[in-house]
C-alpha cells in the first residue's frame, strides 16, 4: 500500500477498518511524514511506531490513539484531542502541541525535547521517563481536575 493509500484510508474515519487493516499487515511501516490531516478524526487508530514527522494534525481527534513509539519529529499537533492516548516512548522532538488535550495520556518514556507545550492540557497524564524540561512543563497546564 503507498503512503497515499495509507492516508485515504485514515480518513475514512474508521477505526476499525484502519486497525483491521494494520492487524492484517503487521509489517508494513505506516509512512506519513508532511501529511496533512488535520481536523481527522482518528480516535482509537493504531499508530504504534508510524512515521508521522512533519505531520499536519492539526485539531486532530487522536483520543485513544495508540501511538506507542511513532516518530511525530517536528509534527504541528496544534489543538489536537490526545486524551488517553498512549504516547509511550513516542519521539515528539520539536513537536508542536500548543493547546494539545493530552489529559490521561501516556508520555512514559517519551522524547519532547524542543517540544513545544505552550497551553498544552497535561491533566493526570503519565510522563515517567519522558525526556522533557522543567521550562517546558511550566508552559503547560498541569492543573488537577477537582475531586
Amino acid at each position: 500500500m503507498t503512503n497515499q493509500q495509507q492516508v485515504d484510508l485514515l480518513k475514512q474515519e474508521s477505526a476499525t477498518l484502519w486497525n483491521t487493516w494494520r492487524e492484517e499487515h503487521p509489517d508494513t511501516a505506516i509512512e506519513l511524514n508532511g501529511v496533512d490531516l488535520s481536523e481527522a478524526n482518528l480516535g482509537e487508530v493504531n499508530l504504534a511506531e508510524a512515521d508521522p514527522s512533519q505531520a499536519n494534525l492539526r485539531s486532530a481527534d487522536l483520543n485513544n490513539a495508540n501511538l506507542s513509539k511513532a516518530r511525530l519529529i517536528g509534527a504541528d499537533l496544534s489543538g489536537a484531542n490526545l486524551a488517553a492516548a498512549d504516547l509511550s516512548d513516542a519521539d515528539l522532538r520539536e513537536a508542536t502541541l500548543h493547546n494539545a488535550y493530552l489529559a490521561d495520556a501516556n508520555l512514559a518514556g517519551a522524547n519532547l525535547r524542543r517540544a513545544i507545550l505552550f497551553e498544552a492540557h497535561l491533566n493526570r497524564a503519565m510522563l515517567e521517563g519522558a525526556l522533557i524540561t522543567p521550562e517546558q512543563l511550566s508552559q503547560a497546564n498541569m492543573e488537577l481536575d477537582p475531586l
